[in-house]
């Protein structure tokens, strides 16, 4: 399943900063039963604008997690939480429908 969220940065916090925090906190989040990467990407045109984009064996593995147990994620979160606007989009399965490039098209 894909966890999916937008970040936008409040003034005099950079995407840089949140970055380097989402990296550190999603090293530990990684280690969770069930967790399969984590992707952040800078939207186009807007580049205080985040998705991330967690990717997980099963909503059950997702809802088991517990950021709170962990302080550094925790000290994260709450940074995040003073700095930027996240609104979650949602969570999805993975695709039932895909339409992909032949091989060796051009």
């Amino acid at each position: 399943m894909k966890f999916i969220f937008e970040v936008r940065m409040k003034p005099g916090y950079t995407v840089e900063e949140y970055a380097e925090a989402w990296i550190r906190a999603s090293e530990i989040i990684q280690r969770t039963p069930g967790a399969r990467g984590t992707y952040l990407h800078r939207k186009i045109g807007e580049s205080d604008t985040l998705l991330a984009i967690a990717t997980w064996e099963s909503k059950a593995h997702r809802d088991a997690k517990d950021d709170r147990r962990d302080e550094t994620v925790r000290a994260i979160l709450e940074k995040h939480a003073k700095n930027c606007i996240i609104t979650v989009i949602g969570e999805f399965e993975e695709p039932e429908w895909a339409v992909l490039p032949e091989q060796g098209a051009s």
